[in-house]
């Protein structure tokens, strides 16, 4: 896994060469002090991992003499990347590697460079996706430009490279989404809307991709190396009704037929295999929509579906803008959707048979938020995450899991770190 810095390319030669010497079979592990040192370097490995490094043994043990001596006068080179694991080919390596946590991704690619630049090519991601080995991890900013992952399997945390953004996009309205080994981060700077994108394949940020209709405040979600964006606000501020596709392995942008209805701070899923837009502002008098609208990908058609949105009717404030509230806080797991009522700290359940909506629990306690700005409610695999702070000026995040599929609400906490208790931005990469 490439967020973690410490394990990418090494500057440091010795270590590097002492990796190429077990992976190429120069010297085997020859003693307890030697292996309680590669110990040492990978702890928290994931069982394919281990298998791993048993295949590497095997490799050593195996060999004969002459193809040690072989090994030996050809250890520094390290560019054939058509024999990863010599005891078991190429086909087997990269099977146990797709079995691994992408944690450990960022060891095996300071092995040498034919380890890293498999994983940099993004091949294994793509040959995981295909035999359905994903793991969850959720990205989220507390701090304007600066962004953490946390493994929930693991309880892990990393810290992500800054971004370099101008004053105007620090302080602009953001949005964003991940799809595939990407993370997008959009935005506006003085003249024109920006996206910034994460890639996890060299864990560096970039910018100057465009979609066809630059905009903000749209509804989104990805499934595997798609994402669709809907709606939201053009550079004039018009509320739109188109939609696009996006297409990380490809890089492109597709547009889509529009939305029967134009609206903006709405919110966005896939389930059952379709798109979803849920509820946000727009008509003549930017008033709270209450329904949604299902994008059928194979038949290219919107359907509208009434009072698809979690929002109570009696919820308004007159008192207040309906742009003053979060979009709605929803998520899916198990082709089930699932609501955060952040003004009576309940979640709700979506009954699609009779098309309403259920209150089945309660928010953790400490998930606090301002009209459900900064509040992250996201689908994580088989888990609903609720990621946020207490009130009261506590500057901490915590992370709640619950897996619906176990039985009635209750949550268990994750992680809990020193990292302000806001969140502006949060996205879940499934690779």
């Amino acid at each position: 896994m490439l967020e973690d810095q410490s394990c990418l390319v090494s500057k440091d030669c010795q270590r590097e060469s002492n990796w190429v010497a077990c992976m190429n079979g120069k010297e085997p592990l020859a003693n307890y002090q030697e292996r309680e040192l590669v110990k040492c370097k990978l702890q928290n490995k994931s069982d394919a991992f281990n298998r791993v490094e048993v295949a590497l043994s095997l490799g050593n043990s195996s060999a004969s003499p002459n193809e040690q001596a072989g090994n030996k006068r050809h250890a520094g080179d390290n560019s054939d990347s058509s024999s990863l694991i010599h005891a078991i080919g190429r086909d087997n390596s990269i099977g146990c590697l797709i079995h691994c946590s992408r944690s450990d991704y960022g060891a095996i690619a300071s092995l040498n460079r034919s380890f890293r630049s498999l994983i940099r090519s993004g091949e294994l991601y793509k040959l995981r996706r295909e035999n359905g080995v994903v793991e969850h991890w959720v990205y989220f900013s507390c701090q304007l430009v600066e962004w953490e992952a946390f493994d929930p399997s693991r309880g892990r945390w990393m810290h992500l490279p800054a971004m370099t953004p101008d004053e105007c996009f620090v302080l602009a309205d953001k949005e964003s989404l991940a799809v595939g080994t990407e993370l997008l981060v959009f935005g506006k700077e003085i003249f024109s809307h920006v996206i910034y994108c994460y890639s996890l394949l060299t864990n560096t940020w970039s910018s100057g991709m465009r979609m066809n209709v630059p905009r903000c405040l749209f509804g989104s979600a990805s499934i595997g190396e798609i994402g669709i964006l809907a709606g939201g606000c053009d550079s004039q501020g018009n509320i739109l009704s188109s939609a696009e596709l996006y297409n990380s392995e490809a890089g492109t942008w597709k547009s889509l037929p529009s939305m029967n209805k134009p609206r903006k701070m709405c919110s966005g899923v896939f389930m059952d295999g379709k798109f979803y837009v849920i509820g946000g502002i727009g008509g003549a008098e930017s008033k709270r929509l209450s329904c949604g609208e299902e994008y059928d990908l194979e038949k290219g058609t919107w359907r509208e579906i009434p009072n698809m949105s979690p929002v109570k009717a009696n919820a308004a404030r007159n008192d207040m803008p309906a742009t003053s509230d979060a979009p709605p806080l929803v998520a899916v797991v198990d082709n089930e959707l699932y609501a955060a009522d952040y003004a009576d700290m309940e979640v709700r359940k979506y009954d699609k048979q009779n098309k309403a909506w259920v209150t089945i629990g309660r928010l953790p306690e400490r998930a606090a938020s301002m009209y459900g700005w900064g509040l992250a409610f996201r689908a994580c695999g088989n888990r609903l995450i609720v990621i946020g702070g207490p009130k009261g000026g506590a500057e901490y995040i915590e992370v709640n899991s619950w897996v619906p599929r176990e039985g009635p609400i209750q949550w268990d906490l994750l992680g809990r770190k020193r990292y302000g208790s806001f969140v502006y931005n949060c996205a879940v990469m499934g690779c």
